[in-house]
């Protein structure tokens, strides 16, 4: 439209007022100068069938590569972009079913954003192909997509993730100070460990020695070395796509020299801890089938952060615990708990019943809270947590006896809740003091 001699972006009041009465205005974008003393009013592309201005009213339409966005456009979400942006792409064939469709929440590594499964599931969605990956990573600021899938029941947790932009899915996080790279397509990644990971940073591990059993791609193999300090780390992992981003991470943060990696099943327990020379490295999902853990007594903490149990994984960090000394156990799993409000809590957990001492008077002072730490307890856990603690302390202390034919104590030093994995189930550690009885 013409606009007014000196008086800078005005035009005829009743064209922009029709407009916005027909909902014909494109809000996402500012009105604005363009050549011939004309001034543009944007409008929404996939109404242009419906433009009828007013006879008379000097007009006509122009095509502007990259439009002003408006205030309002520029405090938008990024959700709320992201659906605008596609309602412009899809035009007339928009719909609540595909509004519906557009994902609300998402996890972002660096340049790479990471979709959830339910994302663009409808089949309109097909259709566009590539170009609706490349709107999606602009709207959202990214250069590379992925898209969650269900975890493989394959005993590795490993994921089921779909590349949909780009040319490979590694990523690199920084949390708490820690780098980690991985494959996104073959690594999980949890953040809601966070609290766990925080926690394990500032245990006092000073000249120990750590064997975690299930390292991953370090989750708490890294805390251990970089922030609790700990001398020296035995990372056990049977996921070869997490022992190759587990060997880059130990460089990344410069710990390598203080970490040794057994790439296998660490539930397959030598008779002796004979040295073998190191195994050439090839990344295989599959551990090597001849594998067995070669670790005995060297241990002052281990980590057994499996979950739904690491059940499996308790008679080898028997094993591994220094026989002279013992350690502490640091054992994940996921305990049920009823909904029973009506029932009594219970105080602070004490060591575990039978045991001829008290709980260790260096336990750490946090206590346990419900739904990754949303519901603080204060002193307070459930009766079904305390149950579990007692009936794993009483199980590790049979298991330890029999392993060196003597008493050994447990001493339940603190239960954390890291997060609420599912109605009523909670992910639980149980931090377990284990130590020989003198004679």
């Amino acid at each position: 439209l013409p606009c007014r001699a000196g008086e800078g972006l005005t035009m005829p009041w009743p064209c922009r007022e029709y407009l916005e009465e027909e909902q014909l205005l494109d809000g996402c974008y500012r009105l604005q100068k363009v050549p011939g003393g004309c001034v543009a009013l944007p409008v929404l592309s996939e109404k242009l069938s419906q433009l009828r201005l007013p006879q008379g009213m000097p007009c006509e339409l122009v095509w502007i590569q990259d439009p002003m966005p408006s205030r309002a456009a520029r405090r938008q979400t990024p959700a709320q972009k992201l659906r605008d942006e596609l309602r412009r792409l899809l035009g007339e064939s928009w719909s609540e079913e595909l509004e519906r469709d557009v994902p609300r929440a998402w996890q972002r590594h660096g340049d790479l954003v990471l979709l959830r499964e339910d994302s663009f599931r409808a089949a309109p969605w097909e259709k566009l192909g590539l170009v609706l990956w490349e709107t999606v990573a602009s709207a959202l600021g990214a250069q590379r997509l992925a898209r969650q899938g269900r975890v493989l029941p394959d005993g590795m947790r490993s994921p089921s993730v779909t590349l949909l932009l780009g040319q490979d899915g590694w990523v690199e996080h920084v949390d708490n100070g820690i780098r980690y790279t991985f494959d996104v397509t073959k690594c999980m990644f949890s953040p809601g460990n966070i609290t766990e990971k925080l926690r394990v940073a500032s245990l006092p591990c000073a000249g120990e020695v750590l064997v975690d059993l299930y390292a991953g791609i370090g989750y708490f193999t890294l805390p251990y070395l970089v922030h609790a300090a700990a001398a020296f780390a035995h990372a056990c992992e049977w996921n070869g796509h997490a022992v190759e981003a587990l060997r880059r991470n130990l460089v990344l943060n410069g710990v390598q020299d203080r970490c040794r990696i057994h790439h296998g099943d660490s539930r397959q327990v030598s008779s002796a801890d004979r040295s073998r020379p190191p195994r050439p490295h090839v990344a295989s999902s599959s551990p090597p089938s001849s594998f067995q853990l070669e670790l005995r007594d060297v241990a002052d903490r281990v980590n057994l952060g499996l979950i739904p149990s690491s059940e499996e994984g308790w008679p080898v960090a028997c094993r591994v615990l220094k026989k002279g000394t013992g350690g502490v156990l640091h054992i994940h799993h996921n305990v049920e708990t009823l909904p029973t409000p009506a029932l009594p809590q219970t105080s602070v957990l004490r060591a575990e019943r039978g045991s001829p001492e008290g709980a260790g008077s260096d336990g750490e002072a946090q206590h346990p809270t419900e739904d990754g730490g949303k519901e603080p307890l204060g002193a307070r856990i459930r009766p079904e947590w305390q149950r579990w603690a007692e009936a794993t302390a009483a199980r590790i202390r049979g298991l330890l006896a029999e392993l060196h034919g003597q008493p050994w104590r447990t001493s339940i030093l603190h239960v954390e809740a890291v997060k609420s994995y599912a109605p009523h189930v909670h992910h639980l550690v149980l931090d377990l003091e284990c130590r020989p009885t003198l004679p």
